[in-house]
């Protein structure tokens, strides 16, 4: 009896681990790599010729759906950085200082690390750095809605504390501690190694004359 029931209890087993997606939580260190090749799906929307139309999905990363477009409907955005939410906005700001760059949702800016790579992802910044530099997480299941961001580009790649992160061609992508209020980018320029990220994953202008400390926060 106990051999017959055995596969029942592996099924169940196998049946728990795959239900713990990997980044959606501390619970798997599984690495992801390089974003998976796009996939288009048209995804239901308002009736044609009825008000806005929810975008399709351009690109399909695991559990993460990246839409080819802005939501039709409004989306609040998390007030933490460091929780994560199911729904990302990534919207291009322009900016006559430093160009255009990426914010969240609430017009928050994003930057990039140097330190980091994009071939493969990777992200260098944990522990104390990522307390003054939350990175931008994503949960399952995920959505990515861009506005005047090729959504191709994105995804998000497994942290070190087995969180996921979004990137931008590949570039993770964090806030900065020290900005208080939207459009605020503080962190631009920091130890010549921080700038807000352009919509392809670049570096935006230094404009500053004191690289390294303009807005600094715990030393990184």
């Amino acid at each position: 009896m106990r051999m017959h029931g055995r596969p029942g209890y592996v099924a169940i087993a196998l049946a728990a681990v795959a239900s713990v997606t990997a980044c959606a939580a501390r619970t798997t260190t599984d690495a992801i790599g390089t974003p998976v090749a796009a996939t288009s799906t048209a995804q239901p929307g308002a009736a044609q010729g009825l008000g806005a139309r929810e975008p399709t999905v351009a690109k399909t990363q695991k559990w993460v759906k990246i839409y080819s477009g802005p939501s039709a409907k409004d989306i609040d955005a998390p007030k933490s950085t460091t929780r994560g939410s199911h729904t990302v906005e990534l919207n291009a700001t322009p900016s006559d200082l430093i160009g255009t760059y990426v914010s969240d949702g609430a017009g928050r800016t994003l930057y990039r690390f140097d330190n980091d790579s994009a071939k493969p992802p990777k992200s260098t910044c944990n522990g104390d750095c990522a307390k003054t530099w939350p990175p931008l997480l994503i949960k399952s299941p995920g959505k990515i809605y861009p506005k005047g961001i090729n959504p191709k580009i994105l995804g998000y790649v497994e942290r070190a504390d087995g969180h996921c992160q979004v990137t931008i061609n590949g570039w993770p992508v964090y806030y900065f501690a020290g900005d208080q209020t939207p459009g605020d980018f503080r962190g631009q320029g920091l130890k010549s190694t921080w700038f807000a990220v352009t919509p392809t994953g670049g570096k935006t202008h230094y404009v500053f004359d004191d690289p390294g400390t303009t807005g600094s926060v715990g030393g990184y």
